[in-house]
């Protein structure tokens, strides 16, 4: 059973989130305080995390930022704000996707299952694959990318989105070809994501 863990501090969020992903046969743990995340991530050790950048106790970017020094989990950020400097921030300290409040459940469901796919795509593809590009080697199976022997610090979606024109060297890939390889098909997300990923 995929679980999902959601870090909001507003119960009426947590509670109803929680209800419609069980509903559809996710195993759901929530936490409010911020200070407590990581703690309860390893102790659950979720699928994916559906985080408020907005939290007591310690902040969203910053659980974000200490998630990615030891896990490629996928991480949905959620922001009060929909201003592009906490849009990139997020994405920046490794969120995958980030979606602005008020927002509709539909919306994060579709967000949801889309982040889910890309990594089953991810997890399918043939482990140890690795690409040499000049400098770069970009090793599939472990998710890692080196120029030289120094390696290179890469959120989970931008090491996507450097695979996918690493695969397409020497070819235009048009904005949607681009969004559907790394976002999925049919992904809703705002197009300006693409953007600020690249």
């Amino acid at each position: 059973m995929t679980k999902i863990l959601i870090v909001d501090d507003e119960p009426l969020i947590t509670e109803s989130l929680a209800y419609s992903l069980g509903l559809e046969g996710f195993d759901v743990e929530t936490e409010a305080d911020g200070s407590q995340v990581l703690e309860v991530f390893e102790g659950f050790q979720p699928d994916l995390v559906v985080l408020d950048i907005m939290l007591p106790g310690m902040s969203g970017l910053e659980i974000c930022r200490r998630l990615r020094a030891t896990s490629s989990v996928p991480v949905i950020m959620l922001t009060a704000r929909g201003e592009e400097i906490d849009r990139v921030m997020g994405l920046e300290v490794g969120g995958d996707d980030y979606l602005a409040k008020p927002f509709s459940f539909r919306e994060l469901h579709a967000r949801i299952r889309a982040v889910l796919r890309r990594v089953e795509l991810d997890q399918g593809a043939q482990v140890g694959q690795i690409i040499t590009v000049g400098e770069l080697i970009l090793d599939q199976g472990a998710r890692q990318i080196f120029k030289g022997s120094q390696e290179l610090d890469f959120s989970a979606r931008e090491f996507d989105l450097l695979a996918v024109l690493i695969e397409h060297a020497g070819q235009a890939l048009s904005r949607e070809n681009l969004q559907d390889q790394v976002w999925g098909k049919g992904w809703i997300g705002d197009p300006r994501t693409l953007s600020v990923h690249i």
